[in-house]
């Protein structure tokens, strides 16, 4: 794969690269800044991308694993992740639902986040995460759970 392909690949899947950085980040900010940082190390090791057509996994492992060293940089400093502001993706906006995705477990979030913000397939999720198609639907079906008790419990009187 030459530059220019990884160009034009690159722009076709930036949008989705952005919502799962945002939707990791909580920050607009932080997200464009994530994403260019991921797309930068991508180039840099566009050699060691062995199948072409696993691009777009490859491309978002690196970036979730710069939204983690973010996400520890912010504890290091002080700060946990702040809950996303209002100009993000829209399926994310009901304040609820930010909250309870943000008290799940981490790796129940990353697959929620994935799986239903992102629009990664099953296999796109655990390709992306380097976990069993399996375990993905345990962590889905875990992390649904969970959401349904902690909205549930928001509704009632």
């Amino acid at each position: 794969m030459d530059k220019t392909e990884f160009a034009a690949r690159v722009e076709s899947v930036r949008q989705r690269l952005y919502r799962t950085a945002y939707l990791y980040l909580g920050s607009e900010a932080d997200a464009l800044e994530t994403v260019d940082e991921a797309v930068y190390r991508a180039l840099r090791a566009l050699k060691k991308l062995r199948e072409p057509e696993y691009f777009e996994t490859w491309l978002t492992r690196i970036l979730i694993n710069e939204c983690h060293k973010e996400l520890r940089r912010r504890k290091r400093f002080g700060g946990d992740a702040p809950l996303p502001d209002s100009a993000g993706p829209d399926a994310y906006d009901a304040l609820p639902l930010k909250e309870a995705i943000c008290c799940l477990p981490e790796e129940l979030r990353a697959v929620i986040i994935l799986r239903f913000f992102a629009g990664y397939t099953q296999t796109e999720t655990a390709a992306a995460l380097d976990i069993p198609q399996g375990t993905v639907a345990t962590r889905q079906r875990r992390a649904l759970e969970l959401l349904r008790l902690e909205l549930g419990e928001e509704e009632r009187p």
